[in-house]
């Protein structure tokens, strides 16, 4: 008997991680036309990315359903609690369907739903925490204790490579994602209250990625660094190696960038998540 921990695609974590720390994933949909996918089961990191390049087509998302959550919560029945860590309220109604999806359970361990108003590689840091705590055996307050803390201590940047799949998505007005490739811009975005902001901009991918070093660097001492990406592994390559001059040794997590992000930022991205050390 032990807490269990539930989170949804949007953390990035690939199979073998959540499998590794006990965690269970629920998948966003994935709407192209008239199908549906689930990110990360149906449909991997890098089949989306092919199809999102060759389909003319934008796709959509959205939030697993209550249903969906009530049934991964009944499977859960041995546990003495359940830690269900979402994506943040402000962008995705995923962390509403979880609360609808435990008010459907009559009997059964009791479930906490942790807004943790991060997404991505953000929240893939602060699930891996809380996890860790509940494979320690630590209690039900005791892990969602630590998913509050882990998220109120992580900072989040992404470097965008282009805003034309935001203009797609209705995020942004076409004629500002035209504008920003005529002038060769790429949006820098952070977390600021649960919410996405613009952080800056810059004009070539050099430019980004010294924004990214000088915003870890920037946070002081750091507990830990998770990474998700969408872009190539030659520079996924080089930006590691650069992380080790602002970060002593190497991220402690990298995984691919699914859909959930993906839909909005395309190809090219590279997110960072610190969480300081206190």
């Amino acid at each position: 008997m032990s807490v269990r921990v539930v989170t949804d695609s949007t953390a990035d974590l690939d199979r073998a991680t959540a499998d590794s720390i006990g965690v269970t994933v629920l998948p966003i949909y994935v709407r192209w036309g008239n199908r549906s996918y689930r990110d990360g089961q149906d449909l991997s990191p890098s089949q989306f990315y092919r199809r999102l390049a060759m389909n003319s087509s934008h796709p959509t998302t959205a939030q697993p359903s209550p249903e969906d959550f009530r049934q991964v919560y009944s499977s859960l029945g041995d546990a003495d609690g359940i830690v269900s860590l979402h994506i943040s309220s402000k962008i995705s109604g995923t962390h509403n369907s979880a609360l609808l999806g435990a008010s459907m359970i009559p009997e059964g361990p009791p479930v906490e739903v942790v807004d943790s108003g991060l997404n991505s590689s953000g929240l893939a840091l602060a699930v891996m925490a809380c996890a860790e705590v509940a494979n320690r055996g630590g209690s039900l307050q005791e892990v969602v204790a630590e998913a509050r803390k882990a998220c109120a201590e992580t900072k989040m940047v992404a470097l965008f490579d282009t805003m034309k799949y935001l203009a797609r998505g209705g995020r942004i007005s076409p004629a500002i994602a035209l504008a920003a490739g005529f002038l060769r811009v790429k949006p820098v975005l952070t977390f600021r209250d649960g919410e996405i902001i613009r952080a800056g901009l810059v004009r070539s991918r050099e430019e980004g990625m010294a924004r990214l070093l000088r915003f870890v660097e920037a946070l002081g001492d750091l507990r830990s660094v998770v990474v998700s990406h969408s872009t190539t592994q030659e520079e996924l390559a080089t930006f590691l190696d650069r992380l080790k001059s602002v970060y002593q040794g190497e991220a402690d997590s990298v995984f691919d960038m699914g859909a959930a992000l993906g839909v909005h930022g395309g190809p090219g991205m590279i997110v960072v998540a610190a969480r300081r050390a206190t």
